[in-house]
């Protein structure tokens, strides 16, 4: 039995698929590179969170800030950049400890969230490609089908072929774009969302601490 397209060379299938394969080629070019760099990204701002807080912890109840900053300093992750600008402001209010961080959120979040809704875009629109490829395909082949009976030639599967062959490439093309896309969308979207959090609880956890260091330092000190 056959194998179909399967045993298509992609030059072949390219040109069987007609002018729309050009937009979705562009498409699974561009997701590619998309998932390329976010996967670099997340791999750069990986680290161990429980460990680092650990560590900048020890450090701010020893009174050792600087190390404390100098080893934010030292990790790439967006939780360690929270961390620094918390730690930069301490003994300062919690007010002014948490606009500080949150400043740096507002920086950090849309880098982690960059180039995701491109992604979602590109999942999106590929399946309506195919299918608008579908489209002029069947239309290609119903003009052919007027074009052969107004001439009063007999159509033959020959002249239909081309038409189908085109509706039925740029489908799979668009799913077969659209389907990976759409997973390496959601994947991302779920590491930022944890990155997110992590920000967050590391965020909290750090306005208490400190605060709670700068009470009993005040309290030591009146005694």
């Amino acid at each position: 039995m056959s194998g179909g397209i399967w045993e298509m060379n992609l030059w072949s299938l390219i040109k069987l698929g007609g002018p729309i394969m050009v937009p979705i080629i562009f498409c699974s070019v561009f997701a590619l590179g998309i998932v390329i760099e976010k996967l670099m990204y997340f791999s750069y701002i990986k680290t161990n969170v429980l460990n680092l807080k650990r560590r900048v912890f020890d450090h701010i109840k020893n009174n050792r800030i600087k190390e404390s900053i100098e080893l934010c300093n030292m990790n790439n992750s967006p939780v360690a950049k929270i961390l620094k600008a918390g730690i930069l402001k301490f003994g300062a209010s919690r007010e002014d400890i948490k606009e500080s961080m949150e400043d740096v959120s507002l920086f950090e979040i849309p880098k982690i969230e960059s180039r995701l809704s491109a992604l979602a875009t590109i999942a999106h629109i590929s399946p309506l490609l195919g299918l608008l490829g579908t489209v002029t395909g069947m239309t290609a082949s119903f003009h052919m089908i007027q074009v052969r009976a107004a001439s009063m030639n007999p159509i033959t599967p020959g002249d239909l072929a081309g038409g189908i062959g085109e509706a039925l490439i740029t489908t799979v093309a668009g799913l077969m774009v659209a389907i990976p896309t759409f997973v390496a969308y959601n994947y991302f979207v779920h590491r930022t969302n944890h990155v997110v959090l992590e920000m967050e609880r590391v965020a909290t956890e750090l306005v208490n601490f400190i605060c709670q260091i700068t009470e009993t330092q005040s309290k030591e000190t009146y005694k």
